[in-house]
């Protein structure tokens, strides 16, 4: 008894980590056309950092 109890938790492990690869494992086919090159997020950040750089600047100014 002693035997299954100290082996029980590494094989319910093991089993546990071969079941979540499972999930990863699967090959998504190929989509006809190629992924865009800008989503336009690093175009709103590009425009976020600028505000924040002139709000700092005007702080700076009339500080």
């Amino acid at each position: 008894m002693k035997a299954v109890k100290f082996f029980a938790l590494p094989i319910l492990t093991l089993v546990l980590m071969a079941i979540t690869h499972f999930g990863e494992a699967h090959d998504l086919a190929n989509s006809p056309t190629p992924p865009p090159t800008s989503d336009g997020i690093a175009l709103d950040q590009g425009v976020a950092y600028l505000l924040m750089l002139v709000a700092l600047a005007i702080t700076y100014t009339f500080h």
